[in-house]
C-alpha cells in the first residue's frame, strides 16, 4: 500500500556565457563542465533505468540560459573541442600511470566517461535537449521552465518586467520542447504577490517555493508542506521538504561529504608538473581545474593527505545512502500518512549541478534510489501527476520567500550588488518606452533589430546570478563586467534608436556575440 510520494526535482541552470570573440574562455567551462559531469551522467542514469524497465519519475527545470546554450552550434563544437582535449589527457595518464596500481581502476572509469560522453553527445548531433524531451515525451521526466535569463523577480519594481521574464521564457520553452510548460521554477525560488496572477495569464499550473512560502501561508496550511496549495488564483505551490533536504545539502551530515567519495577540490590541473599539463590549458597557460580528480574525500585532512580515490567504495556508499534515504522518506511517510489520513507527497529540489559536478557519485546515487524505490510505500511523482490525482487543495495567501540564505532577497539586495538595481530600473522604464512608442508605429527591419537586441542585453543584465556572484565574492569581476557591458550596450542601442543613428555594425556584433533568444519579440514589453 502506497502511503506516500517522492517528488525529486532538480534545476539545471547557468547563466548565458557564450565568448565568440576569444579563443577560449574560462566561463565557458562552466557550461562544459556540466555536460560532462551533470547533463550526460544524468542522461545515462535515464537510459540504464529505462532499459532496465525500472519505473522512475524525475522533474528538471532546465532554464532558457542553459537551453540556448545547449542548442549553441558556437559552443557545442567547443565542447568537442573541450571532451577531445580531455580524451588527449587520459590517454597521457593511462602510460603515466602505469605502475600506480591504486590508480588503473580510476584512469579506466575516466577513460569510459569521456567515451560515453562522446557517444551520447553524437548521438543528438551535439544536442542533449533532444534526449530530454525524448524522456519527457515517454513520460518519465517533466521538463519545467524557469524565468528568461533567471531573473529575480521579487526585486522587479515594474510589472511588465516580470511579465516579459516570463513570456519570453515561456516561448522559448515551446520552441525547444513542442509542448507548453506546466510549471516553472521562479529564480531562487523568489516568489512575492502578484507573482500567481502572470502565471495564470501564462497558463502555467504551477511552482515551487522553500518551506517558509507555504508554512508562513495564511491560512496556516492544513498538511504543512506535505500537500500542495492554490494562491487565490489558482495556480498549484509545492514547497520544500527540510529534512530530506538537509541529509543531501548539509555540510556535516549530508552524503556527499562521505569520506569515499571523490574529492572535488583537488584536480590534476594543479597536481601534475607544468610542462606536462600545459597543452591541456587554454592559451593563457593558466593552471586550472581540468576535470579529472584522483583522490577521495578521505576525512578532514589537507589537500594533500588526501587519498587515493577507490570507485567501487564510492559505489558502495552511493547505494547505501540510496537506501538510507529511502528508509527515511518511507518512515517518514508512514507518519505523515497516519497524522494526515492522506499520502504526503515530499518535494526534494536540488541544483542539478549537484549530482554529478559537485558531487560526483550524485546520479549513481539517484540509480539506486529509483530501482530502490521499486518495492517501496513510497512512489516517485512529478508535480503534473501528483495534481492530476489530487486536483482538490487548500487555498492560501503564499508567503514572499526564496531559498537563499535567511530566506528572503538579502542575497540579491545587498552592500555588495545594492548598486545594480538603479541601473536595471532606468533601463526597464526605456525598454518599456520604446516598445509602447513603437508597437503604435510601423517600425522598420532595422529598428525591430535594435528593439530586440535591447530586450536580450536588458533581459541578460537582469540575471541573478551577477549579483549572486557579487555576495559570494567568487568571480566578482566577471560580474561586475557583465552587469555594466550589458547596462552600457542596452543604453547605447537606445541613444542610437533615439537619435535615428543606428551603427549597424555595432547592431551586428551584439547580435552575434549576445544571441540568446534568436526569435524574441520585443512586443512583450510594450
Amino acid at each position: 500500500m502506497k502511503k506516500g510520494y517522492l517528488c525529486l526535482v532538480l534545476h539545471a541552470h547557468l547563466p548565458f556565457v557564450r565568448h565568440p570573440e576569444y579563443e577560449d574562455f574560462l566561463e565557458e567551462d562552466w557550461l562544459f563542465e556540466a555536460i560532462t559531469e551533470t547533463y550526460i551522467p544524468l542522461i545515462l542514469m535515464m537510459q540504464k533505468l529505462t532499459e532496465e524497465d525500472v519505473f522512475w519519475r524525475l522533474t528538471m527545470s532546465i532554464t532558457p540560459p542553459l537551453a540556448n546554450m545547449l542548442s549553441d552550434e558556437l559552443l557545442q563544437k567547443r565542447y568537442l573541442r573541450y571532451l577531445s582535449n580531455l580524451e588527449n589527457l587520459i590517454k597521457k595518464e593511462i602510460k603515466r600511470t602505469m605502475k600506480i596500481p591504486q590508480l588503473k581502476p580510476v584512469v579506466e572509469m575516466y577513460k569510459k566517461r569521456f567515451r560515453d560522453c562522446r557517444k551520447v553527445f553524437e548521438s543528438c548531433d551535439g544536442n542533449i535537449l533532444k534526449i530530454f524531451k525524448e524522456f519527457q515525451e515517454k513520460g518519465f521526466l517533466e521538463i519545467i521552465t524557469c524565468t528568461a535569463t533567471h531573473g529575480f523577480l521579487p526585486l522587479m519594481v515594474q510589472k511588465k518586467d516580470q511579465q516579459a521574464q516570463i513570456k519570453i521564457a515561456k516561448r522559448d520553452y515551446e520552441e525547444k520542447f513542442s509542448t507548453k510548460p506546466r510549471g516553472i521554477w521562479l529564480a531562487e525560488c523568489g516568489y512575492t504577490e502578484g507573482i500567481d496572477e502572470i502565471l495564470k495569464e501564462e497558463k502555467i499550473r504551477f511552482f515551487f517555493t522553500d518551506t517558509h512560502g507555504v508554512l508562513y501561508g495564511r491560512p496556516r496550511p492544513k498538511y504543512a508542506v506535505y500537500a500542495p496549495v492554490y494562491t487565490k488564483e489558482g495556480v498549484a505551490v509545492f514547497a520544500r521538504d527540510v529534512e530530506s533536504s538537509m541529509q543531501v545539502w548539509s555540510a556535516e551530515v549530508g552524503y556527499p561529504g562521505d569520506y569515499r567519495y571523490r574529492e572535488f577540490y583537488r584536480d590534476l590541473g594543479f597536481d601534475l608538473p607544468y610542462n606536462y599539463i600545459r597543452p591541456h590549458l587554454h592559451s593563457d597557460g593558466i593552471r586550472r581545474n581540468v576535470g579529472i580528480k584522483y583522490h577521495r574525500i578521505t576525512g578532514r585532512v589537507p589537500l594533500n593527505k588526501k587519498e587515493y580515490y577507490v570507485p567501487q567504495w564510492a559505489q558502495e556508499a552511493a547505494l547505501t545512502h540510496a537506501r538510507h534515504f529511502m528508509w527515511c522518506r518511507e518512515r517518514q511517510s508512514e507518519w505523515l500518512y497516519s497524522q494526515f489520513e492522506r499520502e504526503p507527497v515530499i518535494v526534494c529540489p536540488y541544483d542539478a549541478e549537484l549530482y554529478g559536478h559537485w558531487w560526483f557519485e550524485g546520479p549513481d546515487f539517484l540509480y539506486y534510489l529509483f530501482k530502490e524505490l521499486q518495492n517501496s510505500i513510497v512512489e516517485p511523482v512529478s508535480p503534473s501527476q501528483y495534481l492530476k490525482k489530487h486536483p482538490h487543495l487548500q487555498v492560501l495567501e503564499v508567503c514572499p520567500s526564496t531559498w537563499g540564505d535567511k530566506g528572503y532577497n538579502e542575497v540579491w539586495l545587498n552592500g555588495t550588488n545594492d548598486w545594480i538595481y538603479r541601473h536595471l530600473h532606468f533601463c526597464v522604464e526605456k525598454m518599456i518606452e520604446s516598445a509602447q512608442n513603437y508597437n503604435s508605429a510601423n517600425p522598420n527591419k532595422i529598428e525591430q533589430r535594435v528593439l530586440n537586441q535591447m530586450a536580450r542585453e536588458l533581459l541578460l543584465a537582469e540575471s541573478s546570478d551577477w549579483a549572486f556572484i557579487m555576495t559570494t565574492g567568487t568571480t566578482v569581476p566577471y560580474a561586475h563586467k557583465r552587469t555594466k557591458t550589458h547596462t552600457n550596450n542596452f543604453l547605447k542601442l537606445y541613444e542610437m534608436l533615439k537619435k535615428g543613428k543606428i551603427d549597424e555594425n555595432f547592431l551586428k556584433d551584439l547580435e552575434h556575440r549576445n544571441n540568446i533568444f534568436p526569435h524574441i519579440n520585443w512586443r512583450v514589453y510594450a
